[in-house]
């Protein structure tokens, strides 16, 4: 499963893709479901701070993660909003990290797999620790429209979730995720928008989404551009956003340091 941070746009979308296209591995079985994966062997460094490459990879054994903060890892392995961090440390905000891996168990990680062992990193090599509160924050409540959802049912259902972005020209994005659960479609999209998501749809099983917006709405001057984000979730899924505070959980950290020597 390949897992983009889409507010990247263009290079940090794309170069993680080309990557694995370039690579055309021997496809890989994936990991029996029961199992709980760790990193078997986990180098961790620094980013290039001229490098605009970001983002998560599963390809087989191997995982591979470029350009990520401790927050922004944090989001992806607990499925949070960076605002449900609490009490983080400046630099678990700034400085970004590039991982790579291999799992200590035969076969591809499914996206929850792949969030354990990431928890288990964050414990052992950045010495994580936190509790949690409930906070009142600004939030984004999905909802389903007047209309209903215009979802389509996921045409392969057992796969695991799949979600990929790609890009036209500088403002367009269109974001493709299936065989997802809305819990799904949330995590990925918890990196484009600025509070956390909180789904009262009541929407169950698995779809498949396809998202086609432009990025910013200050350049969809063209009548014939698709619509801005907000807009095209509502014309185009059948659901709505709807602004408003809410107590939700927080992450509130305890600890955390700059990783442990490889």
């Amino acid at each position: 499963m390949r897992i983009q941070p889409w507010k990247y746009i263009a290079v940090a979308v794309t170069l993680s893709a080309a990557h694995a296209l370039a690579q055309t591995p021997t496809p890989v079985k994936p990991m029996a479901t029961d199992a709980h994966p760790s990193f078997e062997v986990a180098t961790i460094k620094p980013s290039d701070p001229n490098s605009n490459r970001q983002g998560f990879d599963a390809m087989g054994d191997r995982y591979t993660i470029h350009g990520q903060t401790v927050v922004s890892l944090m989001m992806f392995a607990y499925s949070i909003d960076k605002h449900q961090v609490v009490d983080a440390p400046d630099w678990a905000r700034t400085d970004r990290w590039d991982i790579e891996g291999t799992t200590d168990t035969p076969g591809e990680p499914n996206l929850h797999q792949q969030q354990e062992m990431l928890q288990k990193l964050l414990a052992d090599r950045f010495g994580l620790k936190y509790h949690h509160e409930k906070r009142e924050l600004p939030v984004y409540l999905i909802q389903v429209t007047k209309g209903g959802p215009k979802l389509t049912p996921a045409a392969h259902p057992e796969l695991e979730a799949d979600q990929n972005a790609s890009t036209h020209g500088s403002t367009e994005i269109t974001v493709t995720i299936t065989s997802a659960t809305m819990a799904d479609f949330i995590l990925g999209m918890q990196f484009v928008f600025e509070r956390p998501l909180i789904d009262q749809t009541g929407i169950t099983g698995k779809h498949d989404f396809t998202l086609h917006y432009t990025y910013d709405e200050a350049h969809a001057t063209d009548p014939n551009a698709p619509p801005g984000l907000f807009t095209a979730i509502q014309e185009q899924l059948g659901l709505k956003l709807d602004a408003v505070k809410a107590s939700i959980d927080v992450f509130v950290i305890d600890h955390v340091e700059r990783p442990s020597a490889n």
